[in-house]
């Protein structure tokens, strides 16, 4: 079986590094990812989704040399869920951690790279099949 996960999202915090005991680095840090639409009504509607991302070995260090909160990234690996309850008010919770194969530096060096606006969908005379 193979499952691979392509995220592309800003991160939300700076990256934190540590060593295994075993010497390897593991790089730590979240990344949003936003979705936009309208619902029927026409309210314009938003859902952000949170990943915990873990890197190991020399893509690891490289996260942690460049990578800061708001840099744009793509990240490829595994994605595993999880799930409890709050153990103060019960409510049910999630979360997702990838643990990444491949990361991608996007937009430019240490720059924040804004959100492309919603592209309008290609009306069918425009597709080119």
């Amino acid at each position: 079986m193979y499952q691979n996960t392509v995220v592309v999202g800003y991160l939300g915090r700076d990256p934190e590094m540590r060593y295994t005991p075993s010497g390897t680095p593991v790089t730590n840090f979240s990344v949003a990812t936003t979705r936009k639409w309208t619902n029927a009504e026409g309210q314009p509607q938003e859902k952000t989704t949170w990943f915990r991302v873990s890197v190991f070995g020399k893509q690891a260090e490289a996260c942690n040399q460049y990578l800061t909160k708001g840099r744009l990234v793509l990240v490829a690996g595994d994605v595993d869920a999880s799930a409890w309850s709050d153990k103060t008010s019960g409510e049910p919770r999630a979360s997702l951690q990838l643990r990444a194969r491949t990361v991608r530096f996007l937009g430019g060096r240490g720059e924040r790279v804004e959100a492309p606006e919603e592209a309008a969908p290609a009306a069918e005379e425009e597709i080119p099949f």
